[in-house]
């Protein structure tokens, strides 16, 4: 047996750090700062989930982020190396445009969505920010973008059609 067979879920997980910053909540005998942070983890195979925690110190606050990034993983459809389909998607004020790419063209994307397409394993992309570039809202607009990536085989299926009926290359 090698290494890989041994190897648990959570080791195979690739963890990025987006974003750590320090908060102050202002109470009566001064400031109380603690720490937030935004966590990707992915398996580059297609899965991929974000998280964020808080705390007082700020490597409790990363391993919240980890474990919440993990409890809330979803698929990403990659077709050849890239995602199926255009889409802008949106949260709050931020808007986020994200491309499929030809095969050689890389991950050219912002640092806050680039660390989710790098957890994801998707090799080709183009991402553009637009609007607001709120590290948590741009991450909440990829993710609800890549979430409404669908394949050509997911359309056909909710519709109860064959791939040929939806290309209108049916033979009669």
């Amino acid at each position: 047996m090698n290494y890989e067979q041994h190897q648990t879920e959570e080791e195979r997980l690739v963890e990025k750090i987006v974003e750590t910053r320090r908060v102050a909540k202002v109470v009566k005998g001064g400031r109380n700062f603690s720490f937030s942070a935004i966590v990707v983890v992915g398996d580059k195979q297609g899965n991929v989930g974000v998280g964020s925690g808080k705390a007082n110190e700020i490597v409790d606050a990363i391993r919240k982020a980890k474990e919440k990034a993990t409890k809330n993983m979803f698929r990403v459809p990659i077709v050849k190396g890239t995602v199926p389909h255009e889409i802008v998607a949106r949260y709050g004020a931020s808007r986020v445009m994200i491309k499929p790419a030809s095969p050689g063209t890389g991950v050219i994307a912002g640092g806050t969505t680039r660390a989710i397409f790098e957890a994801a394993g998707i090799e080709n992309i183009l991402c553009k920010s637009l609007g607001s570039n709120t590290p948590t809202n741009v991450v909440k607009a990829t993710v609800n973008g890549l979430k409404a990536m669908r394949t050509m085989a997911d359309i056909s299926r909710l519709r109860n059609k064959t791939m040929a009926q939806l290309t209108g290359r049916e033979e009669k």
